[in-house]
């Protein structure tokens, strides 16, 4: 009998974790962007979450229990999640009725043993159909939803249910194990490995947390102890200092290991397991040093797991010059990058994470995007073509959707959530596009602030402060690694500032005070990163502060011919800012050679959905 319909429903207030975040985000709405990164916010919103997406045929894979293609039904939490998300920062009323709408039809599909399922009750758990993982992701829907549009107790209802019958379902005998439920393919030597169906971890400790029902919990250990693969334990793994492209065996499928990690991060909250935090610190250093590029994604084709489209690790670091991968960076992994960093940050407190979050979304996240808003590329390309939409996905109605369809705006949701946070001595400002955010002091006064400048296009960032009443407190501000000679000021006052830490100002602020930050956006040059072809050796490439520079077909012809830098041995670059070509571009620059001038400009903005190429690791004569 289901245990769901055992046990007396009941809302339970969560009992504290063992584990506190050091960095919080802001209440919901609390930070406002605007300017560059609100404006494809905004986009995506108009024509992508409020626009064409096919609610109603998302739910009816639920509905008729069947879908064309296996784990389609992972479309609509994912298409839920991002509109929650994006709902709590604009808390716009359309997108909230949108997401109202389609939650109560994907409630009127709850089968009579509690599942949210694209397969019929008689032949749960499904395996090769994605089953599990669609239903991680109704779940992870109805969370967010939960969380950030209306706390509806016939949502948490719906939610427990679906999560007992799962519990019924996928555990030791009689019951399905979960390493044996998935759709990950053989290989010589080995089974299925079977790791995303283990990716459940992160909403069913969302849902203890929630509930404090000792059940999830436990489910959740149950995950924890399975390794999370059919043949490895990856949290071990991890806790080895494995290399990412390693791990899994001949499957190590960078998108749905973030995600598993990211369950890891909340169950290391609620439990305090020491190896898991082992485990959680190693992942991050190792994916960060070994698989992230210069535009923030990871993930490639070639050399070790060409089976795997592109979307598995690959030393993707080491091997971004490889001229032999065709595929590499798929989407849903830099958004599950972004989102796994901000796991990181809250726990440790680290600067860090919020680099690698700002290398992405300045280049490989926005660089994704179709100019429109109306969806993101596949996978993105260093080299040739930029974009590339077509992989994993369906055609509804003549409107093709993927997996990365639906992730990108996930990306751009976090933003408002990571860009200004706070901890328990004051507020803590990681990105510095213009916002403002409204916040409380320590000792719970209000404090509003107001960043204003144009970065990435200059460094010059003002924040004016503004405190309820004058008191003694911190702002911290993060420093990035790459601006080795910021300039700090406090009302004209100069400031130490180290390059990838924060600046803890501690002072009693009144309102008036102004913070001014000359973030160094010298243009340097440098290196290919030398991996196993020697065919990718002779390539360089341009960074701007946190921006990477690429040729552009749309406005030179000759974009991918050998070119030679002019650079100090230092391997600094004199470029300088002109006026953009194209009414597209962002960012445009006169860049020395030594055969006279070429033109540069920001990755991010290129627009490659009408064929055109780019040439981003510029090869030498």
């Amino acid at each position: 009998m289901l245990s769901f319909l055992t046990l007396p429903f009941q809302i339970i207030t969560a009992s504290p974790p063992r584990i506190t975040d050091k960095t919080t985000a802001l209440e919901p709405g609390a930070v406002q962007l605007s300017g560059y990164l609100d404006k494809y916010i905004r986009l995506s919103i108009d024509n992508w979450n409020k626009g064409p997406l096919p609610y109603g045929e998302f739910v009816d894979f639920f509905r008729q229990h069947s879908a064309p293609q296996f784990a389609l039904g992972e479309m609509w939490g994912k298409a839920v999640r991002s509109g929650c998300m994006l709902y709590r920062y604009t808390h716009d009323p359309e997108l909230k009725e949108i997401m109202a709408n389609t939650v109560t039809d994907m409630l009127s599909t709850q089968c009579d043993n509690g599942s949210f399922s694209c397969t019929a009750p008689e032949m749960q758990p499904g395996s090769e159909n994605g089953d599990l993982w669609e239903r991680k992701y109704v779940m992870l829907g109805l969370l967010e939803y939960y969380t950030w549009v209306d706390n509806d107790p016939k949502v948490l209802l719906a939610l427990r249910k679906h999560a007992d019958c799962i519990i019924d379902q996928v555990g030791h005998e009689p019951k399905k194990e979960i390493t044996d439920l998935g759709w990950s393919f053989t290989a010589a030597g080995y089974e299925e490995c079977h790791i995303e169906s283990a990716t459940l971890l992160e909403p069913f400790m969302r849902l203890y947390n929630l509930t404090n029902d000792k059940r999830y919990l436990d489910f959740a250990r149950y995950i924890v102890e399975s390794g999370g693969t059919k043949h490895f334990d990856l949290i071990q793994q991890a806790c080895d200092n494995i290399d990412p492209c390693r791990m899994s065996g001949h499957y190590p499928k960078a998108y749905e290991m973030l995600s598993f990690f990211e369950g890891v991060a909340e169950y290391y909250r609620a439990t305090g397991d020491e190896r898991c935090r082992k485990a959680l610190t190693n992942m991050y250093d190792n994916v960060r040093r070994r698989e992230i590029t210069i535009i923030g994604n990871a993930g490639a084709d070639r050399p070790y797991h060409p089976d795997v489209a592109g979307e598995a690790w690959g030393n993707t670091a080491f091997e971004q010059t490889n001229p032999d991968i065709t595929r590499m960076m798929e989407t849903c992994v830099g958004v599950t990058w972004l989102k796994f960093c901000s796991q990181i940050a809250r726990l440790t407190g680290d600067s860090k994470p919020f680099d690698d979050i700002e290398k992405y979304v300045y280049n490989g996240l926005i660089g994704a995007m179709k100019p429109s808003g109306d969806g993101f590329s596949y996978v993105n390309l260093l080299n040739g073509n930029k974009v590339v939409n077509y992989g994993w996905g369906w055609n509804f109605d003549k409107q093709y959707v993927t997996c990365c369809n639906l992730n990108g705006p996930m990306g751009l949701a976090y933003l408002p959530y990571v860009a200004v946070m706070k901890d328990c001595k004051g507020p803590v400002v990681n990105l510095y596009n213009a916002a403002t955010a409204d916040t409380s002091t320590p000792n719970g006064k209000k404090l509003h602030l107001d960043i204003t400048g144009d970065f990435p296009k200059t460094g010059e960032v003002v924040i004016r402060v503004t405190p309820q009443k004058k008191e003694k407190f911190d702002i911290k501000l993060r420093i990035p690694s790459w601006s080795k000679n910021t300039v700090l000021k406090i009302n004209g006052k100069e400031m130490p500032a180290e390059p990838g830490e924060y600046a803890v100002v501690t002072r009693h602020w009144k309102h008036g005070d102004i913070i001014e930050l000359s973030l160094d956006m010298t243009c340097r040059l440098i290196d290919a990163p030398l991996g196993s072809n020697r065919a990718g050796d002779k390539f360089q490439a341009l960074l701007r502060g946190p921006i990477v520079l690429t040729r552009d077909q749309n406005i030179d012809p000759d974009y991918d011919k050998p070119v030679k830098i002019k650079a100090t041995k230092a391997g600094i670059v004199d470029i300088r800012a002109v006026q953009p070509t194209l009414p597209t571009t962002c960012m445009e620059f006169v860049v020395p050679t030594d055969r006279g001038y070429i033109r540069m400009v920001d990755y991010a903005s290129v627009d490659g959905w009408n064929g055109s190429k780019i040439c981003t690791w510029l090869p030498l004569p």
